[in-house]
């Protein structure tokens, strides 16, 4: 049976909901510094996140904007001006504690830590995002909390593209199947199962009632194991979260399952 060694942790929806709290509400900050009248609504930006990117998401809206250059070159130079400042914004937000971790977020990993479990992050925002959010929550020594780190920087494609997670069993030294993914969103959860990571889904508000397969659980949040499939047993007093035990636990039993499917 498989050995639980390795927790990799996407970010963006998943260590918090940045993308509805934070990087939507810096854009639309960003477009009031340039002054252009256009505003990202939740259920806008909902639609958007289809698009991997936050520039090329400004790509794919500029058309719809009479306010938005002619020509690809100009669109480009504009994209990339107001993506540099969102995530200044976005560092702003952040400082003010506007984005807080999702609930038992914190808890998991100073179990990790506790334990043993080594974790990893892969994900395709900037590493100055990924600093900013986690200096705030974890302290100015976040970086050793985790044995490998990718961002956007270390990456040429973004998920579903399994790039990120490539580069992270590599920087892990380890195979996929001691390792566990958590992530939000189907092409997470796609970029993840392309290098054979088995996937824990905690389900965001973006991706609440998205279609996600072959994950080894799903469920609202790890704060606690109310609305998770498959069930986990009654939980031991006085812990009512998900736990690296929950998780080894439906690890194996995912293994079980495909040994018999």
């Amino acid at each position: 049976m498989r050995t639980l060694r390795n927790l990799i942790w996407d970010l963006d929806g998943t260590i918090a909901e940045t993308e509805r709290d934070g990087h939507r509400v810096a854009f639309n900050l960003a477009f009031e510094e340039f002054g252009l009248p256009w505003h990202w609504d939740e259920a806008w930006y909902g639609r958007l996140l289809r698009i991997p990117g936050g520039r090329e998401r400004l790509l794919a809206d500029m058309p719809t904007h009479r306010e938005a250059p002619p020509d690809a070159r100009m669109r480009e130079i504009l994209a990339r001006s107001l993506h540099a400042r969102k995530n200044e914004l976005y560092a702003r937000l952040v400082e003010d504690g506007a984005i807080p971790l999702r609930e038992g977020v914190a808890e998991l990993m100073r179990e990790c830590r506790d334990r043993g479990v080594r974790m990893a992050i892969a994900t395709t925002t900037s590493r100055a995002n990924v600093d900013a959010l986690l200096r705030h929550h974890l302290g100015a020594d976040w970086r050793e909390w985790f044995a490998a780190l990718v961002c956007g920087e270390d990456v040429q494609r973004k998920k579903p593209d399994p790039e990120a997670y490539e580069h992270a069993l590599r920087l892990l030294d380890d195979g996929p199947l001691r390792c566990v993914a958590v992530e939000d969103s189907p092409l997470g959860v796609a970029a993840a199962r392309a290098m054979d990571v088995p996937v824990l889904v905690t389900r965001s508000a973006y991706f609440a009632e998205a279609t996600i397969e072959e994950a080894i659980a799903i469920g609202p949040g790890l704060h606690e194991r109310a609305g998770w499939l498959p069930e986990r047993g009654a939980a031991p007093a006085p812990s009512r979260r998900v736990t690296l035990d929950d998780i080894e636990d439906w690890l194996v039993r995912s293994e079980v399952v495909s040994q018999y499917a």
